[in-house]
């Protein structure tokens, strides 16, 4: 994850400087709606509460159940657990963000399916297409959104 506290990564004082943007990519697996435990959604969802360390916890707590094996037990997902928690955390982590350092444009986006090697050329977009979210990120005006996701192109719930 992070550097501990809510600083962001090492680099974050030369964006600072400059009103950068940062771009996560996500996907659309890491969105609330797949994490069955509704205390770890919940408290995913509060970004007025929610810190770095904590989401160090929650992620450590999953990372414990997987361990012992308890991940249904306890509300994890199962099918592509470790995908949608990891997922789930950068969508959270870029609200964090967000939230710290508001001269910066900090959002997520999921870019689709694409077809590349990692998907074993399965997906539904090419390259071209799934780069036109995360590129038009990375060129937002300043004023623009901070601290959504989006959906290709269009901002989405988390």
């Amino acid at each position: 994850m992070a550097p501990k506290g809510d600083r962001g990564p090492p680099s974050m004082p030369l964006l600072l400087s400059n009103s950068g943007r940062i771009v996560n990519v996500s996907s659309g697996l890491g969105m609330l709606e797949f994490v069955p435990n509704e205390r770890v959604r919940m408290e995913l969802n509060d970004v007025d509460e929610l810190s770095v360390g904590r989401l160090d916890d929650i992620v450590n707590e999953y990372l414990k159940e997987v361990k012992e094996e308890n991940l249904h037990d306890k509300g994890w997902p199962t099918q592509t657990c470790a995908y949608t928690i990891s997922k789930a955390a950068v969508n959270a982590y870029t609200r964090i963000m967000a939230k710290s350092h508001p001269s910066l444009l900090i959002n997520c986006v999921c870019p689709g399916l694409i077809k590349t090697d990692m998907t074993s050329d399965t997906g539904f977009f090419s390259v071209d297409v799934g780069a036109r979210g995360p590129v038009m990120l990375a060129m937002l005006p300043e004023g623009g959104p901070s601290g959504l996701f989006f959906q290709k192109m269009e901002p989405s719930t988390f």
